[in-house]
């Protein structure tokens, strides 16, 4: 089974056309695991999205608050601060999409008004209950991400019976439940939540199994750039970690991965233009138009 190779934000229907979307990170935070703190500054911000669209970023990522592991929560008027300047500052230059990776939905709802179009949940819209009618008056894409816990203890001893299969399920409920709040089917998005309250082994699991998620016809993303089971595998620090996460990529776009998020856009284009390239799934996506 192939899952539906495109999505709607905002009335616009954003294809993959022959390959996986490329999602750029741009992290306006000051601690962030991989770039925390370098693009804190508004136009240093906006420079680095303009740069990574020039390399070939189908979507811009913005994020103003640090969800990784043991990261401490801030506040929404900090968040605002972090990511509207840029977002006002961007959404005019660029003609591709622009996401905004934020549980609130205060947030969310200021970034939609202000220009994006895509709504980044990592907790799958239960953070904040006022999320999912936001989504749906402004009829945004959003990706739901499944985590185990929260960022401050996800990685406190993560236990699963089956991950792949524990992960779908989650999945689908929260499909079901954006559904019933009045988010569109087109309009959504998954993320399984590569390093979100998982070890090693599930993390690894999730990328071998990462198939079975077609079952939910929606477009599946991944987020594999640099994390931290990547550096255990090939026991590297997190700047050193570029050939791993290639490997990671490929092989997720193999398995059915629809949108890749990553920091180096550049040098993962090419890796998923390759492993496209060997995926008959990808031979007639430019013609997949069917909801």
């Amino acid at each position: 089974m192939t899952a539906q190779q495109w999505f709607s934000a905002k009335g616009r229907e954003i294809h993959c056309k022959g390959r996986p979307l490329i999602m750029g990170v741009v992290n306006v935070t000051t601690d962030s695991f991989y770039d925390g703190g370098r693009y804190v500054e508004p136009e240093r911000a906006i420079a680095h999205a303009l740069e990574l669209v020039r390399q070939g970023a189908d979507i811009i990522d913005l994020g103003g608050e640090s969800t990784r592991p043991g990261a401490h929560s801030i506040s929404e008027q900090d968040e605002l601060a972090h990511v509207i300047p840029v977002m006002k500052g961007l959404v005019h230059r660029v003609s591709v999409p622009i996401s905004i990776d934020t549980t609130k939905s205060r947030v969310a709802e200021i970034a939609l008004d202000c220009g994006a179009s895509i709504i980044n949940d990592v907790s799958a819209l239960r953070q904040d209950p006022a999320m999912a009618s936001v989504v749906a008056r402004f009829d945004a894409g959003v990706v739901l991400m499944h985590m185990h816990g929260y960022p401050q203890t996800m990685q406190q001893s993560p236990y699963y019976s089956n991950v792949v299969g524990e992960v779908v399920h989650f999945l689908d409920e929260r499909l079901r439940n954006a559904l019933d709040a009045g988010i569109a089917r087109t309009n959504i998005i998954l993320d399984p939540g590569f390093g979100f309250g998982k070890l090693l082994i599930h993390n690894l699991d999730l990328l071998d199994g990462l198939s079975a998620f077609a079952s939910l016809n929606r477009p599946v993303l991944v987020g594999l750039s640099r994390k931290a089971f990547i550096g255990k595998v090939v026991e590297r620090p997190v700047e050193h970690r570029d050939w791993g996460t290639a490997a990671a990529v490929a092989l997720a776009v193999d398995r059915g991965a629809h949108i890749v998020r990553v920091h180096d856009v550049a040098k993962m284009i090419d890796v998923v233009k390759m492993a496209a390239a060997l995926n008959p799934q990808w031979s007639s996506s430019g013609q997949e138009h069917d909801a």
